[in-house]
């Protein structure tokens, strides 16, 4: 190798510590960027010519660590997310027809419109019907911006109640008794309901209906239209017989404008204590023991928070206590993640190297499970980048040397021939 092939090699040494050193300060700058994946430099031996004229040298290439999973950080924001496993959220730099990225950053936050966004990209979802299954299909066509906003509260006529409670067996034949209940009308209306018991003879009462009253003002706003339902009861205070059998009441006329209620009765198990019972109350002056009263209708509410689980599975719960599923967050996988196109703020594209993108529900068919709450820290090891930037501090400091020695072997060779 010539001189000159020897300040080829220094100068290849030069320009490739130089891209090492760049890719470890990229490294060390985002070691607290969420789900950073670091950028690894490999060297190779370069040789030009052949014979005794061949000079060496060397070139570097930059590898993005895309594939690396960070350790997981537990955050206080419920739409922060982050992937355990391989894949990435699909998201769009558009809430309509724009153009599908790929990333591991999870800190989404609601915007003012209601979507949830990371960076001006908005973050992609499958709508759900109310079981919380995927309508229109699992392709990425399919997908759609998360808006958390678009989201009501649906409205439930009550069609159940269920009662537990205790009838005093130490009642006189002739007592009567008051409990109410809360119903609500098909609008979401909300009324309360007040039961009549009478004692009409040993294990016998009567079960009667005033008509339904606004909750608020004490109105009078629908008329129940059931006969008295008739409830008998064994020796040992369990419940023997309703008649009708099963027990229901009926409200017509709602001065709202909703429809007619039709609401069953839960009085318990014949033969159980599970609902209602008679037993004795102890008392000189004996009443109603209520267990517990629950009806299953709602009022419209407002969405108080969401929640992601680890299938991607998006719930949105109201204040009126609905809770659903209304959207699905897939995960996409590569064959090639590491052949990525890196862009800014963690995002990546699809390229040649990469093959398209492959949507799975999130745990399935080797892709990773989605942490609500969590995010992905950084796969930048610091001590090992220094000792990296040391190495290539070394190197490009024993390359310059070279370059120098190099120098001096010129200058003597020129001052031998002066």
């Amino acid at each position: 190798m010539s001189l000159m092939g020897a300040l080829n090699s220094a100068i290849s040494s030069l320009y490739a510590q130089s891209q090492a050193l760049s890719n470890i300060s990229d490294n060390l700058a985002n070691s607290e960027t969420t789900a950073y994946k670091t950028t690894s430099t490999s060297f190779s031996s370069l040789v030009a010519g052949s014979g005794s004229s061949s000079s060496g040298g060397v070139t570097a290439t930059s590898t993005s660590n895309v594939t690396e999973q960070g350790l997981l950080v537990a955050s206080s924001s419920a739409t922060d997310l982050a992937i355990e496993g391989d894949g990435f959220f699909v998201v769009s730099n558009s809430v309509e027809n724009g153009a599908s990225y790929y990333t591991r950053n999870g800190e989404f936050e609601v915007d003012s419109n209601g979507y949830l966004t990371n960076n001006g990209y908005y973050l992609m979802g499958w709508e759900t019907d109310a079981d919380g299954n995927v309508i229109g299909g699992t392709s990425e066509n399919s997908l759609t911006a998360i808006d958390i906003d678009s989201v009501q509260s649906s409205v439930d006529a009550t069609s159940e109640v269920e009662i537990q409670a205790n009838l005093p067996a130490d009642a006189e034949v002739g007592d009567t008794f008051e409990t109410t209940f809360e119903v609500y009308d098909s609008l979401g209306t909300s009324a309360t309901v007040t039961v009549n018991w009478e004692k009409t003879a040993e294990n016998t009462w009567e079960m009667s209906f005033d008509d339904p009253t606004l909750s608020s003002t004490g109105d009078i706003i629908g008329t129940s239209s059931t006969a008295s339902i008739e409830i008998s009861f064994n020796e040992d205070g369990t419940l023997a017989s309703t008649d009708p059998d099963p027990a229901e009441f009926s409200i017509t006329g709602w001065t709202t404008g909703a429809a007619d209620s039709t609401i069953s009765l839960d009085l318990g198990t014949i033969g159980d204590t599970d609902g209602l019972t008679q037993y004795a109350s102890d008392s000189d002056d004996p009443n109603i023991e209520v267990q517990s009263i629950t009806q299953d209708g709602l009022a419209y509410g407002s969405l108080s928070s969401v929640e992601i689980s680890d299938d991607g599975s998006v719930t949105a719960f109201f204040d009126n206590g609905e809770e659903r599923v209304i959207y699905k967050i897939p995960v996409a996988t590569f064959g090639n993640a590491n052949g990525l196109t890196e862009k800014s703020d963690g995002v990546y594209a699809r390229s040649s190297a990469s093959g398209n993108s492959t949507l799975h529900q999130a745990g399935e068919g080797g892709a990773g499970t989605i942490n609500g709450g969590w995010l992905e820290a950084s796969t930048t090891d610091t001590s090992e980048e220094f000792s990296k930037m040391l190495t290539a501090q070394q190197a490009y400091s024993a390359s310059s040397q070279i370059m120098s020695t190099a120098s001096d072997m010129f200058n003597t060779l020129l001052d031998a021939v002066r």
